[in-house]
C-alpha cells in the first residue's frame, strides 16, 4: 500500500466515522441533562428529563403525528415553492443587470419587514386556511435562496463565456452548459439555510391562526403549562427539521459528485 493509499484510506475512515462522533456528543448531552435534572432535584415543570420526554412522545405519538402531518405539509410546500420562484428569478436578474438595478432593492426592502409582523395581515387577506402558512414558510426561504443563487450565476468568470462565445455557442448554451454548473454550490446552500427557516415560517403562521399543526399545539401546551409536552413538540420540530436538511445535503452530494466540498 502506497503512502498516499493509505492517507486516502485514514481521512476515508475520518469521514465515515463523523456521524458516530455526533452521535455520542449527543448520547452525552442527554446523559448530562438526564443527570443534572435527576441529581439536582430540578422540578419537572421547569425543565422535565430526557426520559420523561422520551416517554411523553411514545404515549403522544398519535397527537403529535396527526399534527406533524400538517406543518410538514406547509413546511414541504413553502419550500419547494420558494426554490421553484427564487432560483429562476436569480437566473433571470442575472442576465438582466437592468432589471437587477430595478427589482433587487425591493426585494431587500421587502426582506426588512419582520413577517411576524405581516402574519396577521396575511390570515386578514386569505383566511384561517393552509395558504398563509404556506406563504410565510415561502417568504423567509425565498431571499436566503435568492441571494446565494444571484451570487453563483454571477459566478462564473467573464473568459469562460467569451471562449464559448468564440467558438459559436449561443447565450442559451453558455447559461445551461456553463452557467448552470457554476452556480450550483450557491444554490444549494442557499436552499440548506432555507430548508432550516422553513420550519420557523411554518409554525409563525400556526402561532398567529390555526386549529392544527404543532405551533398550535405548541401554544395549547403553553397555555396548559405542559412543559414535558412544549418540550416534546420542540424534539420533533428539530427532528423534522434536521431531516430536511439531510434530504437537501443528500441531495447536493448526489447532485455535485465533483465539486470540491464533496472531497475528503
Amino acid at each position: 500500500m502506497t503512502a498516499s493509499s493509505g492517507q486516502a484510506e485514514k481521512k476515508g475512515r475520518g469521514k465515515a466515522r463523523l456521524p458516530f462522533d455526533s452521535l455520542i456528543l449527543c448520547l452525552a448531552v442527554v446523559l448530562a441533562w438526564q443527570a443534572v435534572t435527576y441529581f439536582g432535584d430540578v422540578p419537572a415543570y421547569l425543565l422535565p428529563p430526557p426520559s420523561a420526554i422520551a416517554e411523553r412522545i411514545y404515549s403522544d405519538f398519535g397527537l403529535l403525528f396527526s399534527h406533524s402531518l400538517v406543518t410538514a405539509k406547509e413546511v414541504l410546500i413553502g419550500f419547494l415553492l420558494s426554490i421553484v420562484i427564487s432560483v429562476p428569478l436569480a437566473a433571470i436578474l442575472a442576465q438582466f443587470p437592468l432589471v437587477e438595478r430595478m427589482l433587487y432593492p425591493l426585494l431587500v426592502a421587502s426582506q426588512t419587514v419582520p413577517k411576524v409582523a405581516i402574519a396577521p395581515l396575511l390570515v386578514v387577506w386569505f383566511g384561517f386556511g393552509l395558504f398563509p402558512k404556506i406563504l410565510i414558510a415561502f417568504l423567509i426561504c425565498f431571499f436566503p435562496i435568492l441571494v446565494d443563487s444571484l451570487v453563483g450565476f454571477r459566478s462564473m468568470p467573464k473568459e469562460i463565456a467569451w471562449l464559448a462565445r468564440s467558438t459559436g455557442a449561443s447565450r442559451w448554451k453558455v447559461f445551461l452548459h456553463f452557467q448552470v454548473p457554476a452556480a450550483l454550490p450557491n444554490i444549494f446552500a442557499g436552499v440548506k439555510v432555507a430548508s432550516t427557516l422553513a420550519i420557523v415560517g411554518a409554525i409563525v403562521g400556526e402561532f398567529v391562526a390555526a386549529d392544527s399543526g404543532l405551533g398550535y399545539q405548541l401554544i395549547v401546551a403553553n397555555g396548559s403549562l405542559d412543559v414535558t409536552l412544549s418540550f416534546s413538540i420542540l424534539i420533533v420540530l428539530s427532528v423534522m427539521g434536521m431531516l430536511l436538511f439531510a434530504l437537501v445535503d443528500l441531495a447536493e452530494r448526489l447532485a455535485l459528485p465533483w465539486h470540491v466540498s464533496q472531497r475528503s
